[in-house]
């Protein structure tokens, strides 16, 4: 490679990498605790688990947990129910001012699947903090799309650094760390031996971590356009008089959507459905199905099922990204590699920061040097 191009890439490896190094040490300092999430809500209990229950006994009626999440939470309404595959014991239900209620407002509790009894508000604790933190810093949208700015630039810092690698270590043999030299050449080394192993996992989830920055304006393009299209027939129905039952909903969106179970139903009025319908997110069984939705359209009145539809492609390349950002579809085992590679990952961004300060005070020693000749004479 030519000298001109490697201190072009070079220039583009700094300042992509001096860009971004302060957030990203931030993402994933943030994200290490966030890996073992369901493991530290658990054991600081902010995850409430059931009681035990004998193998065969039925689940309660899914209208019995609505009724007893209203009186749980007097005056306000259910906005959505939901179900986490990881949580097969427990059901959670959203309730808020209005159906249309800011999101900030909702309250969620989990409810026990089998009793319909409620359990504990879910959602809060120390680990919202961190979670704010790694996805917005608190600022919102504009503060997500900041942060997958700072992926977009880590991406960058990664391929160029990947180009460069051949050019400064080519005289070396792979993974050769030469500690007889200075401090400076030891953590050079361990910076291009770490980065250049962990670079998959790092592009991978980096590009996830940006596609989920943009989960919001995915989510505002499809309500404005595949949502619009499926609630248009029934433009200005009033909200229900009287809501079907939820039973009777999640038996038709089950007929609808053969082979599928219900991962939420959002109700009529809020963001996700149209004012006179159910929509019934519909989930496979598999690894992989399991994280795609299907939207079942759902009358709020007789529980008949509308119509049902196929999430588009960025949606599912949406709903794909987020487990595998967090590694949370392979178990503990998977978890624990993610978790390394996170602490690797640490390394590399803390060595390259150590490695620039130490450049640029040895240039900054250098300048002092060559100006103190000038600066003596000056003063004979």
């Amino acid at each position: 490679m030519k000298a001109r191009t490697v201190r072009i890439w070079s220039l583009v490896h700094k300042w992509s990498s001096l860009v971004s190094t302060v957030f990203l040490l931030l993402l994933c300092i943030t994200g290490l605790p966030l890996i073992f999430h369901h493991e530290i809500d658990e054991a600081l209990g902010y995850s409430p688990q059931p009681e035990a229950v004998a193998i065969g006994t039925p689940k309660a009626s899914i209208d019995k947990v609505a009724t007893e999440a209203l009186a749980t939470a007097p005056g306000k309404v259910i906005q959505y129910v939901s179900w986490d595959k990881d949580e097969p014991g427990s059901v959670f239900v959203f309730t808020n001012s209005a159906p249309n209620g800011e999101p900030d407002n909702a309250v969620v509790r989990a409810f026990d699947a089998y009793r319909a009894k409620s359990m504990a508000q879910v959602g809060i604790g120390p680990m919202l903090i961190i979670l704010k933190l790694h996805t917005d810093m608190f600022a919102g949208q504009p503060g997500k799309l900041f942060l997958g700015g700072m992926g977009l630039l880590m991406f960058v810092a990664v391929v160029s650094g990947v180009v460069l690698y051949w050019p400064f270590t080519r005289r070396l043999q792979f993974s050769t760390v030469r500690n007889g030299k200075s401090r400076r050449v030891a953590w050079l080394d361990w910076h291009n031996l770490i980065g250049v192993t962990t670079v998959a996992w790092v592009s991978v989830v980096g590009l996830t971590g940006v596609i989920n920055t943009w989960a919001e304006l995915m989510l505002d393009q499809w309500k404005s356009t595949e949502l619009a299209a499926m609630v248009a027939p029934y433009a200005g129905k009033p909200l229900p008089a009287h809501l079907a039952s939820l039973d009777h909903v999640i038996d038709n969106a089950k007929a609808a959507a053969p082979g599928m179970t219900p991962a939420f139903i959002a109700f009529p009025g809020t963001p996700f459905s149209s004012s006179h319908h159910f929509a019934v997110f519909m989930r496979g069984d598999s690894t992989l199905t399991a994280r795609m939705f299907k939207p079942v359209l759902v009358d709020g009145e007789t529980g008949a099922a509308s119509e049902v539809r196929e999430l588009p492609l960025y949606l599912k390349a949406l709903l794909i990204s987020q487990p595998l950002h967090f590694g949370d579809y392979g178990g503990m085992v998977l978890k624990i590699i993610w978790a390394v590679l996170d602490v690797l990952t640490i390394i590399v961004l803390g060595s390259g920061l150590y490695l620039w300060l130490v450049k640029r005070r040895k240039e900054r020693r250098g300048r002092q040097l060559l100006a103190a000749p000038e600066i003596a004479q000056a003063a004979e």
